[in-house]
């Protein structure tokens, strides 16, 4: 069990993806993402929900991200956030977001 403290360090936050590039150095298979947080930035990510997203779909999708985790470099890329998603029953990701357009940045919680 975490405390409501621990909670309260993660920042999640709602964001724009603004570019998708394919990723082919990623282990399996991913994209490149480039998602704008509003006051807290434009920030870089690799998902991989190439399964149930296509990259044409994904350019103005608001988005759900932890954006406080360190840089993890994944190949030649730095992720600068982790998006959030849902795996289903095939183990593939569907992508968390809000039934709602809302503002870059705003807080999940």
């Amino acid at each position: 069990m975490i405390t409501w403290n621990d909670f309260e360090k993660i920042e999640m936050r709602v964001g724009t993806i603004i570019n998708v590039d394919e990723f082919p150095k990623a282990r399996k298979p991913a994209y490149q993402l480039t998602i704008d947080f509003g006051a807290y930035g434009i920030k870089k990510s690799s998902a991989q929900i190439t399964a149930m997203h296509s990259k044409a779909s994904l350019p103005g999708k608001q988005v759900i991200a932890v954006v406080n985790f360190p840089v993890k470099q994944i190949a030649n890329f730095f992720s600068e956030c982790l998006v959030l998603g849902v795996y289903n029953e095939n183990n593939d990701v569907v992508l968390l977001q809000p039934s709602l357009p809302v503002a870059n940045g705003c807080k999940i919680g």
